[in-house]
């Protein structure tokens, strides 16, 4: 059952343009995912610096003498250069990914330079300690410039890092910057500052439900659209094939394929299969014609040949001998007939002898009364021995026809770029009606069918002669001779 259910072009069909869409949908849809969040992190970065910067700004032209201070609903730490946290966000609980994970103040000098409580800087410098200061969980690219900055200049290199914080008991991911910026008295202090990716977060996990869900119902649908659109393509192939199958399982060539009118690929395909359907009944039916005229040919010498035997084992006086050897002589030229017929049907190739066309028509025409021959010398190709039988049955059928003269004639044609070599055969006879002058090259025909068997033959001999003409790709035709008689000519390509 699966084997049949793959095997059908429109399962495999379908098949293919499901996973062709598949294929492009998850590469659109990872590509949109991985552009949505970079355009989402890039915009939680671009705000992350605008923080850092104001708040760099604020420290830039606060007086040395005043404490800092940072007044940010956003998570915020500056630092100085040995990673001490001089100021951050009141409601910040815990920090990573930043430069220090301190999230208290240490005490600041007084203006005069001194600690304002001996004892409290002792216990802040302690505290910095326990909460590592020194930034070993962060990331350390913001000291990574080693650039001169001015009293108050801030930096133009901004770092970026991803991390977490706590505000308020509410732990969220951030996109940090760092900037550094220059302050009389102080040093160079780094200012970081976080913006929130829960937008990121909630879009992208948006998207991604969005595409689980859709994708394998647009996934369905492509299915079962590109297999209703094959089943209607692939219908007219259908209707082919079982008209194809009846003609088969009825053995009635006579009936036709059924044609769409699509105007595509199929109905050529129906159109050609008709003609080949055509071109097969008229084999056929030329092969049942062929085999009963054999039959009918036969039945008329044998039957002949066995009265007169029977009459001789009966009565020997009574043996016409010489009748026998008619009828046998005649089965034998009928039989001789028919096995030319058949290996010409077979397409038996008439090789490529050089002979000269002339003297064949010369030899062919010795010792036969009333034909003269009048034969340029005129080199063909082919089966010598075919070609002679051509022109053997041309000279009888003259001969048969004839009133008192039959004049063969060979000459060499130039045509275009090639040359014919041409035999013409003409009688004083009565000719050819134009009605039958292509009749007379079927096969078993004989115009005047009161004749009798043994004057006519048995209508075999133009129509081998046509055959062999064919086969060594010339013409042979027939038309009205000057004397009244008839004329037919022979056209073989010349021998280079």
């Amino acid at each position: 059952m699966r084997a049949r259910l793959f095997g059908s072009v429109r399962s495999r069909a379908t098949l293919a343009a499901t996973l062709v869409v598949a294929v492009a949908l998850v590469v659109a849809g990872t590509a949109v995912l991985l552009s949505l969040r970079s355009n989402l992190i890039g915009q939680a970065g671009t705000e992350a610096e605008r923080t850092a910067r104001a708040v760099a700004t604020d420290i830039a032209i606060t007086p040395p003498h005043k404490s800092l201070s940072v007044d940010n609903d956003e998570p915020v730490q500056v630092v100085d250069e040995d990673r001490r946290l001089l100021a951050a966000s009141e409601d910040l609980e815990r920090i990573d990914g930043t430069g220090t994970d301190a999230v208290r103040p240490q005490p600041q000098p007084s203006p005069g330079g001194a600690a304002s409580d001996s004892g409290d800087a002792g216990d802040a410098d302690d505290d910095a300690d326990d909460t590592g200061g020194s930034g070993d969980s962060g990331d350390s690219d913001d000291d990574s410039s080693a650039e001169s900055l001015e009293p108050g200049e801030i930096s133009e290199h901004t770092t970026f890092t991803n991390g977490t914080a706590t505000l308020d008991g509410e732990t969220d991911d951030y996109r940090f910057a760092a900037v550094q910026v220059e302050v009389k008295g102080r040093g160079t202090l780094t200012v970081y500052a976080g913006a929130p990716l829960s937008a990121e977060q909630s879009a992208v996990k948006t998207a991604l439900t969005v595409m689980l869900i859709g994708f394998p119902l647009l996934l369905g649908v492509v299915a079962g659209v590109t297999w209703l659109v094959t089943r209607r393509a692939l219908r007219p192939v259908e209707g082919i094939r079982s008209e194809m199958a009846a003609i088969t399982a009825s053995e009635d060539l006579a009936r036709r394929v059924p044609v769409p009118d699509t105007h595509d690929e199929v109905a050529r395909l129906a159109l050609t299969t008709n003609e080949t359907l055509a071109a097969l009944q008229t084999s056929v039916e030329r092969q049942r014609r062929f085999v009963a005229d054999v039959s009918h040919e036969l039945r008329s010498p044998i039957a002949s040949l066995r009265t007169q035997l029977e009459v001789g084992a009966a009565h020997p006086e009574l043996l016409d001998l010489e009748g026998a050897v008619e009828d046998t002589v005649r089965l034998q030229g009928l039989a001789a007939d028919l096995l030319l017929l058949a290996r010409l049907d077979a397409g038996e190739r008439p090789g490529d002898t050089r002979f000269d066309l002339g003297a064949l028509a010369r030899k062919e025409a010795e010792g036969r009364t009333g034909v003269t021959v009048d034969a340029q010398a005129v080199a063909v190709a082919g089966s010598r021995g075919q070609v002679g039988r051509v022109l053997t049955n041309l000279l009888d059928n003259a001969q048969r026809h004839a009133r008192s003269a039959v004049t063969v004639t060979v000459r060499r044609e130039a045509e275009g770029a090639g040359a014919w070599a041409v035999v013409a055969v003409a009688d004083d006879g009565d000719g050819v009606a134009e009605a039958d002058r292509e009749r007379i090259f079927e096969r078993f025909v004989r115009l005047d069918e009161a004749r009798s068997r043994d004057d006519g033959g048995a209508g075999l001999g133009l129509a081998i002669a046509r055959d062999v003409a064919v086969r060594h790709g010339g013409t042979l035709t027939v038309r009205r001779a000057p004397t009244g008689g008839a004329l037919f000519e022979l056209r073989l390509p010349s021998a280079q």
